[in-house]
């Protein structure tokens, strides 16, 4: 196949004629354009359904002088194609956008995207799998093409693996595109690489730094960041850069939760989606967090890497510094007392709420704290972890290079959720989990990195698995720096989350196949609220109702407390404060309310019958 080197971010209307430019070396060839055929204008596509909301991009490649400027989308329910939308392509990107709303997702729907007269793009959009009982999530990360990082090894191992368990949705947390100037072309790329697994199952694509164009992002509402390295908040990057990544890579997502842009335009995608009964908040941990640079005193050889073992966390937890910002937390006290159609929550982004390594880059490279992760600033991060909690959502995540199983905890050790960062699909930027101190807390034989530890900022981490990579290991290039990826198992009979681990090139069907070292790990949805209770509610026993949603609320604030949908007919509420509280079970029309109950410190304070 030929391909033509492609130098900028998004392409002008090519002439019919298009000129070939001169071949180059190493990540340059990878990230030609092939020289295709009119009839493979449609490189790819990304749908998300929530809400019977069809949401679909079509992702060109350029087009022609004189060529159309619309897709058209088809499906066939049985009785032939039908034609049911057109869409504009914005040149900006080479993308075109559906959206249609009262979709039929209770079946499956073929459907094709058709460009001119012989452009053709299939797939399937699958029925919702509301009456599987384990939802499966495939994650990913780090998605680097240097050779030097195994980045140039095929993606078929991946693609096998997906297909092989039949992922009903699949998450790309981040850094799907390791170029700073040439998203547009690595984006292609990355269609081409997993376009198989892209084109007939949900998938949910989230942008972070390296995507946007930048080595690090603290995105602070839109302002514009001086230094390509981002530390002083903002992006690098233009705002028309920024806008035409994340229409490329998020506007197949359900619609967000509140659209209003930030600063210089840039849009937003905060939103939720539901799909097999499992209901994942899709938030923006980078976009409105607080660069460190003249907010708190540069403590290393880089604003963002405080070396000083010898410093006090909580001086770094300033009043003006932000992590998801008043909005998104609206966002997440919303999502989690919304249960209509859902029985567990997932909580997504790009990395996870804590400093989750010590050791950066190389062996020897050892930081006290890193700005970049979000276990800064203290607050926000537990302002994050406290809106998770309440409605006992894991989380999912990437970013870090490394996976990990935490438990995090807000005032002690396991107060709060669960959270699995997934490891990159090849590895570009090496870090290690290695606290200097054992820890403690976890029965049985461990490891001394596992256990209860502080992180760099003082935040309480449990680890409960970690696949550090090797240090000068003879393996190859994959294997030694622990590149992977993350399968979350959402079993909705038994309220059970497993998370599994594996490495790249093996095949996970194998009996013989194993995953790193601490995985499969398998909680219960009621562990995302560790937080130990100091009293009791009366024990609810339910007739009439099956698996209510059960809320909550202390009524010296007005506050609530928590809010899930119950595994049964029985349920005992904990509480942490002594006090009246109001429980309210059920929902819409059926829903009953329970004032003026008291907590008890005893653990067996009674029953509270409850008939629907």
């Amino acid at each position: 196949m030929i391909f033509t080197s492609l130098l900028l971010c998004s392409l002008p209307s090519l002439p019919a004629t298009a000129v070939a430019l001169p071949p180059t070396q190493g990540k340059r060839d990878l990230l030609s354009l092939p020289e295709i055929e009119r009839s493979e204008v449609i490189c790819f596509a990304l749908y998300t359904v929530s809400d019977s909301v069809l949401k679909m991009t079509a992702q060109l490649y350029p087009l022609l002088d004189g060529e159309d400027r619309e897709v058209r989308l088809e499906v066939n329910r049985g009785s032939g194609w039908n034609e049911i939308q057109r869409a504009t392509v914005n040149e900006d990107g080479w993308t075109s956008v559906f959206r249609v709303a009262d979709w039929d997702d209770s079946i499956e729907h073929s459907y094709r995207l058709l460009h001119g007269e012989s452009a053709v793009h299939e797939g399937t959009v699958r029925r919702n799998p509301i009456e599987k009982d384990e939802i499966v999530v495939v994650g990913f990360t780090g998605n680097s093409i240097q050779p030097a990082h195994g980045g140039d090894i095929s993606r078929e191992d991946l693609i096998a693996n997906v297909q092989s368990i039949d992922a009903d949705l699949l998450f790309f947390s981040g850094d799907q595109v390791y170029d700073h100037n040439r998203h547009y072309a690595a984006w292609m790329k990355f269609g081409r690489d997993f376009g198989p697994i892209l084109r007939d199952r949900p998938v949910i694509t989230i942008p972070d730094d390296h995507d946007v164009g930048q080595a690090n992002l603290w995105g602070q509402s839109g302002k514009k960041s001086k230094f390509g390295a981002g530390h002083d908040g903002g992006y690098f990057k233009s705002p028309e850069y920024v806008r035409q990544v994340e229409r490329a890579q998020t506007s197949h997502l359900p619609d967000p939760y509140d659209s209003t842009p930030v600063e210089r335009g840039i849009g937003v995608y905060y939103t939720d989606l539901n799909w097999g009964g499992i209901s994942f908040a899709i938030m923006e941990d980078r976009k409105f967090k607080t660069g460190p640079s003249g907010v708190i005193p540069k403590q290393g050889p880089r604003p963002d890497h405080i070396l000083n073992p010898d410093y006090d966390p909580s001086s770094v937890d300033v009043a003006e510094a932000v992590l998801l910002g008043d909005r998104q937390l609206e966002f997440l006290d919303w999502w989690g007392q919304d249960w209509e159609g859902v029985e567990m929550k997932a909580a997504l982004s790009q990395t996870i709420f804590c400093g989750g390594a010590h050791i950066h880059g190389k062996v020897g490279g050892r930081l006290h704290a890193d700005l970049d992760s979000n276990g800064w600033p203290q607050t926000g991060r537990n302002k994050a972890i406290s809106a998770m909690r309440k409605c006992f959502a894991v989380h999912f995540a990437g970013d870090q290079h490394l996976a990990t199983i935490f438990q995090h905890g807000v005032d002690s050790w396991g107060d709060g959720n669960y959270s699995f960062c997934v490891p990159s699909i090849a590895n570009l930027y090496l870090r290690w989990w290695d606290p200097i101190e054992e820890g403690g807390g976890l029965s049985g034989d461990m490891a001394p990195h596992l256990g209860e530890h502080l992180d760099g900022f003082g935040n309480h981490v449990t680890c409960h698995a970690v696949a550090n990579p090797e240090p000068g290991g003879s393996g190859g290039k994959l294997s030694t720096r622990a590149a992977g990826f993350g399968v979350m198992r959402f079993r909705k009979s038994t309220r059970e989350i497993t998370m599994e681990c594996w490495p790249r090139n093996v095949d996970i069907s194998s009996t013989s196949a194993t995953q790193y070292p601490g995985w499969p790990k398998t909680i219960a949805q009621v562990d995302n609220y560790g937080r130990e209770a100091t009293a009791y509610l009366p024990t609810l026993e339910i007739t009439g109702a099956q698996n209510p949603v059960v809320r909550v609320v202390d009524e010296s604030n007005g506050e609530w407390i928590y809010c899930l949908r119950i595994l049964g007919s029985s349920f005992r509420p904990k509480v942490f404060e002594p006090g009246s509280y109001r429980i309210e079970i059920g929902e819409g029309q059926t829903k009953q309310v329970f004032g003026g109950v008291m907590a008890t410190s005893l653990e067996e304070p009674g029953t509270l019958s409850v008939q629907f």
